[in-house]
């Protein structure tokens, strides 16, 4: 099923999570470059939105999902009332139930959604047309694909950001440009990912190997009670811990981009903070166990990450990761302690061949 002539209003579902509404930045860029005229709304989460505000040719409509069905009803009657002719197409680009019940109040001819394989949660009940189903692909390149039932194919990947220069400012003025390069450490997943999060005495000796080598070392991180009790802990197992610069809580999320894009090389498992640091140009030192970065990776260079996803699916799910479907996560307890640090102090020392 395709639109019969050029759409005019295309409406975007993606809620969460950080990094995943960062891969679909360049979907928009792809939608706006074909037809400028195109008038794109997205639904988005709260925090997502904060991220993104200000990108341009997007109309956003946030969704609390505090507010359960009564909120799905109040925004289908908001878009019947602003949109009384219906989208020419929905993207539903999220399989949760949640967002799949969130998208029956979407007012759409054409509703695109995934291919059965990545389907689930009764999401086929609530789309019209599918994406291709292309096994072994990022995504990114899954979510990029959103427009191929449109008429178009997505050839560059392209995110610019909506930084402003403010929070530029404020990255410039947290160390001084001093000639040494920084290694930023941003340790935390969200909390319900929280076993792809790292060992703190891991980072720290990482840390203090960077530090012996003459960078700077940088914290980041939220202002959850989790991230600063891991920067604590990453802290206070450093031999060097007073040369390490500590902004975990002090940025927003208009300022993380910045500070990102600030560091040369960025340590984090698989996160937002990686995937925003990847669009912002940076090189990342991605930590994979419990993912597959072939799959959820920093999209740009998987060359300085670390993949014990193979030893991972062998020990917990006692098959090869070639033997597992596409997409599968191993959260299981101990599962990042398969990363090394000697893995990880190798993967700096690429780099540090690589750029000096």
């Amino acid at each position: 099923m395709r639109p019969s002539s050029l759409p005019r209003h295309i409406c975007l579902l993606r809620l969460s999570a950080l990094g995943d509404v960062t891969h679909v930045v360049p979907l928009v860029r792809t939608l706006r470059k074909a037809w400028p005229e195109v008038a794109l709304t997205w639904i988005i989460g709260k925090g997502e939105h904060r991220l993104l505000a200000g990108l341009e040719g997007v109309d956003f409509v946030e969704y609390d999902k505090s507010s359960g069905f009564k909120g799905m009803r109040a925004l289908g009657r908001s878009l019947r009332t602003a949109h009384p002719q219906r989208f020419d197409a929905l993207l539903q680009m999220q399989v949760a139930a949640r967002a799949n019940l969130l998208s029956a109040f979407v007012p759409a001819r054409l509703r695109i959604g995934y291919d059965r394989s990545r389907s689930k949660d009764l999401h086929g009940l609530f789309i019209n047309a599918r994406i291709e189903d292309r096994p072994g692909i990022h995504v990114l390149d899954a979510i990029g694909s959103f427009c191929e039932p449109l008429g178009l194919k997505q050839t560059e990947v392209v995110w610019d950001l909506p930084v402003p220069q403010e929070a530029h400012a404020w990255a410039r003025a947290q160390w001084d440009a001093d000639g040494r390069r920084s290694l930023m450490i941003s340790p935390c997943t969200s909390p319900q990912h929280a076993l792809r999060t790292w060992r703190a005495d891991r980072y720290a000796a990482v840390a203090d190997h960077a530090i012996d080598q003459g960078w700077k070392v940088v914290l980041c991180g939220g202002r959850s009670d989790f991230e600063r009790s891991t920067g604590d802990a990453i802290l206070a197992a450093m031999k060097s811990r007073d040369q390490a610069i500590d902004l975990i809580g002090k940025d927003t999320l208009k300022q993380l981009p910045a500070l990102l894009a600030r560091a040369d090389l960025l340590v984090t498992p698989d996160s937002g903070p990686m995937h925003i640091g990847n669009a912002m140009g940076t090189k990342v030192l991605g930590l994979h166990a419990a993912s597959n970065p072939a799959r959820s990776g920093p999209y740009s260079d998987h060359r300085y990450c670390v993949d014990r996803y193979d030893d991972a699916a062998r020990k917990y799910l006692g098959k090869p990761a070639s033997e597992l479907k596409w997409g599968t996560k191993i959260e299981h307890e101990g599962v990042m302690d398969l990363v090394t640090v000697d893995d990880a102090i190798a993967a700096f020392e690429r780099y540090r061949s690589d750029f000096g």
